[in-house]
């Protein structure tokens, strides 16, 4: 066993070896990454925290999550659509988000922008990306798993066509990996799903 491949956690249960390195990511592995999130609401969650996350680590995100939330008014794309330049300006000081203009400006402009679509657009969207698990190599090691994809980068594509920002491949994957369009769970962790 090495450090890229699956190894024991707290509880001596092989998981992905990024998330053993704490509490709240063996709990975020376990009970919710890799597993499928369907809805718009839920869809547009996950999409505006992997933008945030880009060039940060995802632990950091994690633990500022609920107060992203509030923030966000729980990422209601009918809610969030209604922010204001004051709201904006309100993200900007808030210590329980990450405070990136970029990231922030993006979040609310693609809200402006789900919320012409049609319930369940987003998630339709999405999901005709997800690629055929059958003769997808399952992965052994945490190198075998890829950061962009042919579906990812189409994906990003489509996305930035129909105006949504901050939706580049890597982060367009990140999400196929988070919401269960992909297992990328390594071949021996607990949390593989076949």
């Amino acid at each position: 066993m090495t450090e890229d491949t699956a190894l024991p956690g707290p509880d001596g249960v092989l998981r992905c070896p990024w998330a053993l390195s704490t509490a709240d990511y063996v709990a975020y592995h376990d009970e919710e990454w890799g597993r499928p999130v369907h809805g718009d609401d839920a869809l547009y969650e996950r999409l505006s925290l992997e933008a945030f996350q880009s060039g940060l680590s995802w632990i950091t995100i994690l633990r500022r999550r609920e107060g992203f939330r509030r923030a966000f008014a729980d990422f209601k794309i009918s809610a969030v659509a209604e922010f204001t330049d004051v709201d904006a300006e309100r993200l900007l000081a808030d210590p329980g988000i990450i405070r990136n203009r970029a990231k922030i400006a993006a979040t609310l402009a693609n809200a402006k922008v789900l919320v012409d679509w049609a319930p369940g657009e987003l998630d339709a969207l999405i999901w005709s990306f997800a690629p055929e698990a059958a003769g997808r190599p399952v992965p052994r090691t945490h190198s075998d798993v890829a950061a962009i994809t042919p579906e990812s980068t189409a994906l990003s594509k489509e996305l930035k066509k129909r105006g949504l920002r901050f939706v580049g491949p890597t982060t367009a994957y990140a999400l196929m990996q988070a919401c269960g369009l992909v297992d990328d769970h390594l071949r021996d962790c607990v949390a593989r799903r076949a």
